[in-house]
């Protein structure tokens, strides 16, 4: 079995692939190029960092162009660095 490990400060984020075509009101196709992506991944992998503050598992929000995207066993990854992650998305109760 293969398995991707991050080293050296960085986190190993899962990206999600969501190809869906969208549409204006008006019916005018919107391309992939001039969409935003969501800049958020699911940490899948860390390397050894002392007292971090996520865990595998989490799901993080990053800086815009940052880390390096790879794709390893049909799967797409970005490996970045730990200083690049900026959040923590949490679920939280409605008060």
């Amino acid at each position: 079995m293969r398995e991707l490990q991050p080293i050296n400060q960085n986190v190993l984020l899962e990206l999600n692939d969501e190809a869906t075509e969208q549409k204006t009101a008006s019916g005018i196709i919107i391309p992939d190029s001039a969409k935003t992506k969501e800049k958020t991944g699911k940490v899948v992998g860390i390397s050894n960092i002392e007292n971090a503050e996520i865990a595998v598992g989490d799901v993080v929000l990053y800086k815009e162009f940052s880390g390096n995207e790879v794709e390893f066993d049909d799967k797409k990854y970005l490996l970045i660095q730990y200083a690049d992650i900026l959040g923590k998305v949490v679920e939280t109760e409605a008060i």
